[in-house]
């Protein structure tokens, strides 16, 4: 039985993120990596990984975003995600998360920390419910938002995408919340 996009929020205690839709933590892992064994630009220790939940419907207004550590989207139910990626070293590209394997998609995604990113659904598309993991765990000052003209002239060749990813979605107003996405 497939569920509504409410139903999940509801089900899973989902809550308005600036960067992915609506969230919420499901895992912090306890044991502690200290600073000092962290690469350059951690400012104290972190978790050895997080995980959040997160949802993306076609009304939910998505950051245009990076954060420090690695992170893996998992695609558990829905429609597909496509993911505007802009590494730091310039170029691009558009990823799909989703279960149509023989289309090409694949269930994970693996973002490298420090890539600018942000996500949509397919044209036509309701809702998609995905995770996302961190290692080292992510923290709020681990989360940057990005003006989307800035990273255009950056990224000249991308644009368009930059464009098309950031203007179409007018929904929910952006609220801080657990750091990722």
């Amino acid at each position: 039985m497939a569920l509504a996009a409410g139903e999940i929020r509801e089900l899973l205690q989902l809550e308005p993120h600036p960067t992915c839709g609506f969230v919420r933590e499901a895992y912090r892992s306890s044991h502690r990596i200290p600073a000092s064994a962290l690469p350059e630009g951690y400012d104290g220790d972190r978790a050895q990984a997080s995980v959040l939940w997160f949802l993306v419907t076609a009304d939910a207004r998505m950051g245009l975003h990076r954060i420090r550590p690695d992170q893996m989207y998992q695609h558990y139910l829905g429609d597909p995600l496509e993911v505007l990626l802009l590494p730091p070293g310039g170029g691009g590209e558009v990823a799909t998360v989703g279960s149509d394997l023989a289309a090409g998609m694949r269930p994970q995604l693996l973002i490298p920390g420090g890539t600018w990113h942000v996500s949509r659904l397919r044209p036509g598309g309701s809702h998609a419910l995905l995770a996302t993991t961190e290692w080292p765990g992510v923290e709020p000052q681990d989360v940057e938002l990005a003006d989307p003209g800035d990273l255009a002239s950056r990224h000249p060749d991308m644009a368009a995408q930059i464009q098309d990813f950031t203007s179409a979605h007018p929904a929910h107003p952006l609220r801080a919340g657990p750091a990722g996405g």
